[in-house]
């Protein structure tokens, strides 16, 4: 009898050690995820030939899926930050989403290419890639920078 009650304590204290020790990522833990991530995922779309080219295109799409949730994450913080910071912020916000629409043309440029133009496409597809991920740490370093954590 008296072992269920044990048995029970026993668990709940093991869920509230487990739960009690999760720890959000500081935002240098979150970059340097984000680094390798995109270095990972550059490196796995230079290896895509032009019969994978759908693989490389679903692969582009979650790229882009993320780099829009990071762009709303981001833009979520610097709305509820200063004035001051909204206004520095607001251009570089833009530069970013026109870069994402960007990546979206791209895509379904990629999506369209024929075996002639894939190598050409998917080089610049991947630069572009890059330079838009640069960009998103850039504006997160920045905002990092003016906002105390």
């Amino acid at each position: 009898m008296k072992s269920k009650p044990v048995m029970m304590t026993v668990i709940l204290s093991l869920v509230v050690l487990a739960f009690g020790c999760h720890k959000e990522p500081t935002a240098a833990e979150r970059m340097d995820n984000a680094k390798t991530e995109a270095a990972t995922v550059a490196r796995d779309m230079k290896d895509y030939s032009f019969a994978q080219k759908n693989e490389f295109v679903t692969k582009m799409q979650g790229q882009l899926d993320a780099l829009n949730k990071d762009l709303e994450e981001l833009s979520a913080k610097i709305e509820r930050s200063s004035d001051a910071v909204k206004a520095d912020a607001k251009p570089k916000l833009q530069v970013l989403r026109d870069q994402t629409s960007g990546l979206s043309k791209q895509l379904e440029d990629v999506r369209n290419a024929t075996e002639s133009t894939w190598d050409s496409l998917k080089a610049t597809s991947e630069k572009a890639f890059d330079s838009v991920k640069g960009g998103l740490q850039q504006a997160r370093q920045w905002m990092s920078d003016k906002i105390a954590p």
